[in-house]
Order: structure tokens, then C-alpha cells, then sequence
């Protein structure tokens, strides 16, 4: 069984994070680590393949400056090989840009059973990049997977709702997208870690992938300004004199939420 990941390597949360003054967003300089949530889908990838018996996993990300540590960190965890986008022309691509830039990728990788991906970044919060890319590669897409088995040539998840999961039956090939706490991330052993210094990781450009327009041109916007929060207001505080009920019905009625 071969499985695609795709991870996103994203500025250490446990630093201040900085915006370019110049373009309004996320400064992406240095070292980048592996996003924690995609550390899930690697570990759910890596057991479905010990499963399966045989195959290999992959990697796909996007990341400036030919940035690899965070591949690296998967690839030490078990994973193959993996396929980098750097290209200086992606700067300000948007959800959707992102999502064709990574299935040309998986393209280019190709034999794919299964591909995954986190439900969303710890920087962006679109969740909207793994259902782009099905659409794209024409691939059943079930999202918020919180347990994954595959059977044969079927893959059944149980996808996580507000009220329980839903019991899912797709066809292979498929893409899922994995929450958090699906199965627990291993640790990279050292020897995993020294392993992984030598795994192949293909470095190529947008436009070797044959994608156009990218970047700020692709998604047609730029980011004005970037402000505060506002400040929350403070709240009305109603005390019980024997009518507090009704001050509170009033307050509801008022916001028309009864």
C-alpha cells in the first residue's frame, strides 16, 4: 500500500511569530518544524501500511528558502522519501493555489492508494486545502477521519460529528483528512533520525510542476493592514432578585436569539 502525506513545516508556535512589513504576512525564515497535526496523519500513514503488510509513505510539502527540517522530522518517524515545493514565485498563494501546487505534486509522485492530510494547519485554520486537492485529482475526500481501517480496495473511517461519527465506506484511491489524536505520533528514534539524513527529498518549482499563476497573481489579493482584536466589551452582570429570570429572557429576546 502506498500512502502520500502531505505535511506543512510552519515557524516554531513556541516563538513569537512576525509579519513582513512588506507583504502583511507570516515571516517563514530559519528553521521550520513539522506542524503537530500533520504528525498524525504521518503516524496514521506509517500503520496503515505496516497493516497492509508492505508499501511505502511520502511526503509532499510547500515551504520557502528549499526549508526541509520539518520533512525530515517525518522522515526519520518512517516515512520514504518526499517531494519539496520551494519556489520564491509561491509567496502569497492562497488556500486554492496551495491545493494545486500539492496535487501536481502527488501527481508527480503518482501510484498514491491513499493520501492524507491534517483537517487544518496550526498557522492558516482555512481547512479547506485536502478538499480542494480531491476535487483537483478527482478523489472521494472524507474529512475529519478519527479512526481509519482499510479493507481491500475499501477504506472505512469514522468521521467525527457534533453529535458522534459517521460510519463511512470509500473506494480507494481516497483522501482523508485526520484529526487530532487519531493515533498517537511515535517519537523519531536516533536511528530513525540518522536515517532520515539520507532519504531522498525532491526539491522542485511551481513551475516544474506546471502550475501558473501562483503566488500573489494567483490569488488575486494582497493584504491591506493587519490590526488588533478588538478589545472584548465587558459584560452586563444581572443579580438575582427573585425576577432575574426575566431580566435574562429580555437580554435573550433582545439579541433575538429567543
Amino acid at each position: 500500500m502506498n500512502v502520500i502525506v502531505c505535511v506543512k513545516q510552519i515557524p516554531d508556535p513556541a516563538t513569537p511569530g512576525a509579519l513582513d512589513p512588506g507583504t502583511n504576512t507570516l515571516k517563514r525564515e530559519g528553521k521550520l518544524i513539522l506542524d503537530e497535526s500533520d504528525s498524525y496523519g504521518v503516524e496514521m500513514a506509517l500503520q496503515l501500511v505496516d497493516a497492509a503488510g508492505g508499501g511505502e509513505v511520502s511526503l509532499v510539502s510547500m515551504a520557502p528558502n528549499g526549508e526541509v527540517s520539518g520533512m525530515r522530522t517525518a522522515l526519520a518517524m518512517g516515512a520514504t522519501k518526499g517531494v519539496l515545493i520551494s519556489d520564491p514565485a509561491l509567496q502569497g498563494s492562497d488556500a486554492l493555489t496551495t491545493a494545486k501546487v500539492l496535487a501536481a505534486a502527488i501527481t508527480r509522485i503518482g501510484g498514491a492508494d491513499l493520501i492524507i492530510a491534517a483537517t487544518e494547519s496550526s498557522d492558516g485554520y482555512t481547512g479547506t486545502v485536502p478538499e480542494q486537492i480531491a476535487e483537483l485529482l478527482g478523489l472521494p475526500s472524507v474529512t475529519f477521519a478519527k479512526r481509519v481501517t482499510v479493507v481491500g480496495s475499501s477504506l472505512q473511517v469514522d468521521r467525527q460529528t457534533e453529535s458522534g461519527y459517521d460510519e463511512v465506506t470509500s473506494p480507494l484511491p481516497a483522501l482523508i483528512s485526520v484529526t487530532a489524536g487519531v493515533v498517537e505520533p511515535r517519537y523519531p528514534s536516533f536511528k530513525g533520525i540518522m536515517a532520515a539524513k539520507s532519504k531522498p527529498i525532491d526539491t522542485v518549482t511551481a513551475a516544474d510542476l506546471g502550475v501558473d499563476p501562483v503566488g500573489w497573481a494567483g490569488a488575486g489579493q494582497t493584504i491591506v493592514n493587519v490590526g488588533q482584536a478588538e478589545a472584548r466589551a465587558a459584560g452586563e452582570i444581572i443579580e438575582d432578585d427573585g425576577e432575574g429570570f426575566a431580566k435574562i429572557v429580555a437580554f435573550l429576546e433582545n439579541l433575538k436569539v429567543i
